[in-house]
């Protein structure tokens, strides 16, 4: 755990001349970036304020962690005040959200949003942001685990009257919720007098700085209860082997102070988020520190949204790939890697702070973070240049650091859903298992359907999607896709004919009644928009619609590339991907989209030798 800065309140006005330079260097240092405007007035203005009001309470000896990062997020709370508890003697934590408004006011009917002036738009009531904070730091920093209550938060409001801000002092407050105005400045110096002694805050710093990263019990708790709520599982055969094996690996691992990782492959629908889940729920319940994550923004925001519907405290067990850069080796005792064919090379983004730059391999990381780390995966999702997620790349970088593996292989006969013969039917029409395209023979419990036009093919979706089923339309990343208009309108920028529609949202905003991007599968709003291959991948719905683009057309015998027909900007460039990746990724896209329907396929090509090919299979 860190901050830009550490200092005592009673040092602290030496500082001041240099405190603006100062943070930005550290911001540079360890983020990369610089601070905007705001945040430098921010730092010149509330932080010296805050100082003043300790040394005024007598509290110079409490340590002031500035910028403080929450653990396994980007997200930093203003500032953290670390020492000894006035009450218990032990080290005690106040968190404290900053704010320069003079006025603010409920926004509209909202109980959680308000408008401050000179913002474009609404933001959450302060209250809200420091009882998140508070509660992150309980569930995530171990050092807390058995003194939740060692925390408090408070948001300070040093250039407001009451008057100015009523609305906002309305909302109920609790000890992990303070709000204090200029105004009450005295009332607010009682209240730090209240939680701390006047004693050095250095060992209660050092003690938060130095913790390990680790989900809570209480957390844990919360997990499984939401977990098991949502368990409707029933694990056959393999998929129990996968399960019961991971179980007992990690009681190896506890028992003997070992190591190993467990890798379980199948194809879609073999019920590897399933076990997923289940795992989660299990190993919650037996008190291991568990977190799950994913590559994909889409699917991770999905569970959050589903899995912890009833508990938004448990989404934060439900992190991203690139989340463990910083973590010390085996801080969890199992860490779910769902999707991990979307390994990367690196977790290092445009966000990644200059520190953590370090060309570390992701893989690494993944294996490094717990003593049980389980990547599940299918390999012939790899769609991205850059993805290294098969059992290869895994196996490998295990063994390399000495790491045990055990591969579990799902069959796909217990496909939750859908058919196993149209799976194998796909991989031979794409070329991803031998002995070439074969007429499909039918399967009555799935439907598989070529259509003469992606009006027939919308058509034939909508009538299932009247009928109460999950419809979706995708299709290869070959037309443009452009942001929505001033006006939140969406472009139709896929267009066949005199037919178009609009792709789903890039973002994670919801724009003119569209779905935000990662809800697209599963928001009915979705229908109308359609998909590419980064928001389906990871979802199932029941009857799925697919335009083959023209980057992938039959020619003769063999099916052809068409690199200049693909839009995607990731795939486009022969320098960054040479043509037989390309063709292998462009085959695996379209594996991907062909197969997430559970009870039928509704199948398109615009170029008039390939539509007659898939017509002559079907």
């Amino acid at each position: 755990m860190s901050s830009l800065l550490r200092h005592s309140a009673a040092g602290f006005s030496a500082l001041e001349a240099h405190l603006a330079d100062r943070l930005a260097e550290q911001m540079a240092i360890t983020t990369g970036h610089r601070p905007s405007p705001g945040e430098r007035r921010s730092w010149e203005r509330s932080l010296p304020a805050l100082a003043a009001d300790l040394n005024d309470a007598g509290l110079g000896g409490i340590e002031m962690l500035i910028e403080y990062q929450l653990p396994l997020t980007s997200k930093r709370a203003d500032v953290v005040l670390a020492g000894t508890s006035a009450q218990t003697g032990r080290a005690a934590y106040l968190v404290v959200e900053l704010k320069q408004w003079t006025e603010a006011e409920r926004f509209e009917d909202s109980d959680v949003l308000v408008s401050v002036p000179g913002y474009g738009r609404p933001v959450t009531h302060p209250l809200d942001q420091v009882r998140g904070y508070c509660e992150y730091l309980q569930d995530f920093a171990a050092v807390l685990a058995d003194a939740p209550d060692s925390v408090a938060g408070v948001a300070y409001l040093h250039n407001a009257t009451d008057v100015n801000v009523a609305d906002l002092l309305a909302r109920p407050q609790d000890s992990l919720g303070r709000m204090f105005t200029g105004q009450r400045r005295g009332e607010f110096r009682e209240f730090l007098r209240s939680l701390f002694t006047p004693d050095s805050g250095a060992y209660a710093a050092d003690l938060l700085l130095g913790s390990k990263v680790a989900p809570s019990k209480q957390l844990m708790a919360l997990a499984a209860e939401e977990v098991q709520r949502r368990e409707m599982f029933v694990l056959l055969d393999e998929q129990r082997d996968a399960f019961e094996y991971v179980r007992h690996a990690v009681a190896s691992a506890r028992r003997q102070n070992t190591k190993t990782a467990v890798v379980v492959s199948g194809g879609p629908g073999s019920g590897k988020s399933v076990i997923a889940l289940s795992l989660m729920g299990a190993l919650a319940r037996e008190g291991r520190t568990v977190v799950h994550a994913t590559g994909s923004q889409s699917f991770t925001q999905t569970l959050r949204k589903v899995a912890a519907k009833g508990s938004p405290r448990v989404r934060k067990v439900f992190q991203y790939f690139n989340s463990f850069m910083a973590s010390e080796p085996n801080e969890l005792d199992v860490l779910i890697l769902d999707e991990a064919h979307r390994i990367r090379e690196t977790s290092v983004n445009r966000f990644t702070g200059a520190s953590l730059r370090t060309g570390r391999p992701q893989i690494d990381e993944l294996l490094a973070a717990a003593r049980t780390p389980v990547f599940l995966l299918d390999q012939f999702q790899v769609v991205r240049p850059g993805e290294l997620g098969t059992v290869a790349d895994i196996t490998a970088a295990a063994t390399a650091h000495g790491i045990d593996v055990m591969h579990v292989t799902l069959d796909d006969q217990f496909r939750c859903g859908g058919s196993l013969a149209y799976v194998r039917w796909v991989e031979r029409l794409l070329g991803l298992a031998p002995g070439g395209p074969i007429p499909w023979a039918g399967d009555d419990g799935f439907t598989v359907a070529v259509m003469d036009s992606p009006r027939e093919l919308e058509s034939w979706l909508a009538i299932r999607s009247a009928d109460g089923y999950g419809a979706r339309m995708s299709a290869g990343y070959c037309w443009p896709w452009s942001d929505p208009r001033p006006d939140g309108s969406l472009v139709p920028d896929v267009r066949i004919a005199d037919w178009s529609r609009p792709w789903n949202l890039k973002g994670d905003r919801s724009v003119g009644g569209a779905p935000p991007s990662p809800l697209w599968a599963t928001d009915p709003a979705g229908f109308g928009q359609v998909g590419c291959i980064y928001t389906a991948q990871g979802f199932e719905y029941d009857f799925a619609g697919v335009i083959i683009g023209p980057d992938l057309v039959w020619r003769g015998d063999r099916w052809v590339l068409v690199r200049k027909a693909n839009r995607d900007p990731s795939l486009r460039s022969s320098r960054a991907v040479a043509d037989a990746d390309f063709d292998r990724l462009i085959r695996n896209v379209y594996k991907v989209l062909l197969t997430r329907g559970m009870q039928g396929v509704g199948i398109f090509s615009p170029d008039p030798v390939t539509l007659q090919h898939l017509r002559s299979l079907v």
